[in-house]
């Protein structure tokens, strides 16, 4: 599985610690930010969220201080389905119903073990289909 990650500066230390625990197990691109200092959140979510789309990285994983503007951003990339998840339910249900593709969290929110349990319930949870399926369709279709 490829999964591309991508913080801002709030999120470089979480995502540093998953980047040398949990995320060991995968293929990884990382696309920023590599230092504390002040940066952009948009800049790394649309280059995290064009690369899902594209079919470069199967999922991502986005990490701001509180998730949520990493995932505004990630949302304007057609194809991208982001979900700011705390917890390994909305994790699983944003996969399983929703079919996330980039899963968002909050840097200032989360520590590091339970970002450990949310990205794992993420990654090991497929899409369901069904009911689902249709349900997606209707927001595609309200997009065109």
């Amino acid at each position: 599985m490829r999964i591309v990650v991508g913080s801002d500066h709030a999120g470089l230390p979480l995502k540093q610690s998953l980047l040398n625990g949990i995320l060991t197990e995968y293929d990884v691109q990382d696309v920023g930010a590599f230092d504390q200092s002040s940066s952009d959140y948009p800049r790394f979510a649309l280059l995290a969220a064009r690369s899902v789309a594209s079919g470069k990285a199967d999922l991502g994983l986005l990490i701001c201080g509180t998730g949520i503007g990493m995932a505004l951003a990630a949302s304007r990339v057609r194809g991208v389905r982001p979900a700011v998840c705390t917890s390994c339910y909305t994790a699983r249900m944003a996969r399983a119903h929703n079919n996330a593709n980039v899963l968002c969290l909050g840097g200032r929110v989360l520590g590091v073990g339970l970002a450990e349990e949310v990205v794992r319930a993420f990654l090991n949870t497929s899409f369901e289909g069904g009911r689902h399926a249709q349900r997606l369709e209707m927001i595609e279709d309200e997009s065109d």
